[in-house]
Parts: structure tokens; C-alpha cells; sequence
């Protein structure tokens, strides 16, 4: 059976800018979340959220073992991707 190329099953409706764009090509979490993101949110819009949980945890001092911490993290990262108001670490400016 021959596949035929199909250059849009590279590419998702990101939720954060509602267009399509390059997925990720792996799952973030062995999970139904993970399969969740990798389907709704781009290469490009995940790479963001990276960069601000990591300010978030550095500015915050926060340890990842803590429960309270975990849910913060997860809070913060559906209002980014949602385009909510999250929390944003001090003198951080979104890309344009």
C-alpha cells in the first residue's frame, strides 16, 4: 500500500492563535492530556509556554515535587494556551 503525502497532517488548529500551524510531533505528557495538546496546540505556541513556566518557576522558586506547585503550573499553562489572563514572571513581554 503506498502512502500519499498529506502536507497538512504535519499541522494543527493551535488553540492560542486559531490557525493552523506545525504540531508537535511528540505527545508533552504520556497521557490523554499530552495527546490533547499535541492535537489543539502548536510546535510554536508550546515553545512559548516552555519559555514562561520556566520564568514562572524560576521567579516563583518553585519546586515541581510540590503538589500546590503542580496545579499552579498547570493553571497557568491552560490560561496561556487559552489566551486568558495568566500570570506573567516580572518585566516579561510577550513575542510579538
Amino acid at each position: 500500500m503506498t502512502e500519499i503525502f498529506n502536507p497538512k497532517a504535519n499541522l494543527v488548529f493551535c488553540r492560542k492563535y486559531q490557525q493552523e500551524l506545525p504540531k508537535l510531533p511528540n505527545p508533552p505528557f504520556p497521557n490523554a492530556k499530552g495527546e490533547e495538546i499535541q492535537n489543539t496546540v502548536s510546535a510554536k505556541a508550546w515553545g512559548e509556554w516552555i519559555e514562561l513556566q520556566t520564568m514562572l518557576i524560576n521567579e516563583k522558586h518553585l519546586s515541581m515535587v510540590d503538589k500546590a506547585a503542580k496545579q499552579f503550573i498547570a493553571e497557568q499553562r491552560e490560561l496561556f494556551l487559552d489566551n486568558g489572563d495568566y500570570e506573567k514572571p516580572a518585566g516579561y513581554t510577550p513575542k510579538a
